[in-house]
C-alpha cells in the first residue's frame, strides 16, 4: 500500500536533503534540482495525496474548464474554485481602474502583514463578486491570456486556423492507437507573453497497450507542495476520462519533472506532511452515461473512500 504516493514524499525529501537554494521569479527563494520522474499504477487506486487533504472538486473543475477551452476564471469562481484568482485579481489592482488601496507586491506583503492581508482580502471578495455579477468586468478583467485552456481546444497555426489538440488526440487514439504522436502541447512560444503564467505543465503524450491507456507529462516548472499534487491528480484524471470516452482501461501515469522545486516558505509544511503515515488510495467513478469528455461537469466525478491526513496550508506564490 502507498507505493504510488511514496514517490512523492521520496522526492520530497531528495529535494530538502540534496537541493540547491535558488533565486526565483517570486523573490520568495526555492530549494530545488533538475530532472525527476514518478510513475504511479492507476490500477492500485486514485493517486490523490493522503498525507494531507487535496480538494479534488478543484481539481475536477479546473481540469473541465481547461478542457472547454475557457480562459476566463468566472467558471471556476462559479464552482467555488480560487486557485487561478490571484493572476487575475493582479490585472485588476495594477490597472488604472482601480481605486482601492496600494496593492503594489500584493502577494508577500498579505503574508507578512496582518493588517494588509485583512485589505488584501476585502479587495479580493470586490473583485469576485464584480467578475461573477458584472459581464463586461469579467470580460475586462477575468481572461488570463491564452493560457491551458486556449492552447488546447483552440491552438492559431501561421495560416490563422485553429487545432483542436484534445478533440484530434482522442480520434487518434480511437483510431490510431499505436500512434507515436499522440501528443499535445500548451507550449506556444508566440503567445507565452499573452498568458498570465507561461505554462508550468507544459506537453503531455499517451501510449496505448494492451487495451490500457497511459499518459507521460513532462512538466518544466513544479512546485512540489502545492502544485504537484494537483497535477498528479489532474492528469490522472484527465487519462481516466479520455480512456472512458475511447473505450479503454487505464494504465500508467507517468510525471516527469524539470525544475522540482520547494519554495523556502513551505520548509516546515513539507516537513509536517513527512511526519504523516500513508493511508488508503481513494478511488473515482466516472458518469458511465456521458461519452465525451466535453460533456462531463463536475458532479459527473465522485470521489470513493478518502480519508486523507488534515490540510495543510502555505502561501502561494505569484
Amino acid at each position: 500500500m502507498g507505493t504510488n504516493e511514496q514517490q512523492y514524499l521520496d522526492l520530497c525529501r531528495t529535494v530538502l536533503n540534496a537541493g540547491s537554494d535558488r533565486g526565483d521569479r517570486t523573490g520568495t527563494g526555492t530549494r530545488s534540482i533538475f530532472g525527476h520522474q514518478m510513475k504511479f499504477d492507476l490500477n492500485e487506486g486514485f493517486p490523490l495525496l493522503t498525507t494531507k487533504r487535496v480538494p479534488f472538486k478543484l481539481i475536477v473543475s479546473e481540469l473541465l474548464w481547461f478542457l472547454k477551452g475557457d480562459t476566463n476564471i468566472r467558471y471556476l469562481l462559479l464552482h467555488n474554485n480560487n486557485i487561478w484568482n490571484e493572476w487575475a485579481f493582479k490585472n485588476w489592482v495594477e490597472s488604472e481602474e482601480y481605486e482601492g488601496p496600494d496593492m503594489k507586491d500584493f502577494g508577500l506583503r498579505a503574508q507578512q502583514d496582518e493588517a494588509f492581508n485583512a485589505e488584501y482580502q476585502k479587495q479580493m471578495e470586490i473583485f469576485k463578486k464584480k467578475i461573477i455579477e458584472d459581464d463586461v468586468f469579467a470580460e475586462k478583467y477575468g481572461h488570463l491570456g491564452d493560457v491551458y485552456g486556449k492552447q488546447w481546444r483552440d491552438w492559431e497555426d501561421s495560416r490563422g486556423q485553429t487545432i483542436d489538440q484534445i478533440s484530434d488526440v482522442i480520434e487518434n487514439i480511437k483510431n490510431k492507437p499505436e500512434s507515436r504522436r499522440l501528443i499535445v502541447s500548451a507550449w506556444n512560444p508566440p503567445e507565452i507573453e499573452t498568458m498570465a503564467l507561461p505554462p508550468c505543465h507544459t506537453l503531455f503524450q499517451f501510449y496505448v497497450d494492451d487495451g490500457k491507456l497511459s499518459c507521460q507529462l513532462y512538466q518544466r516548472s513544479a512546485d512540489i507542495f502545492l502544485g504537484v499534487p494537483f497535477n498528479i491528480a489532474s492528469y490522472a484524471l484527465l487519462t481516466h476520462l479520455i480512456a472512458h470516452e475511447c473505450g479503454l482501461e487505464v494504465g500508467t501515469f507517468v510525471h516527469t519533472l524539470g525544475d522540482a522545486h520547494i519554495y523556502h516558505n513551505h520548509f516546515d509544511q513539507v516537513n509536517e506532511q513527512l511526519q504523516r503515515d500513508i493511508k488508503s488510495a481513494p478511488t473515482i467513478t466516472l458518469n458511465r452515461e456521458k461519452d465525451s469528455v466535453f460533456d462531463f461537469d463536475v458532479n459527473d466525478v465522485a470521489l470513493n473512500d478518502y480519508q486523507p491526513h488534515p490540510s495543510i496550508k502555505a502561501p502561494i506564490a505569484v
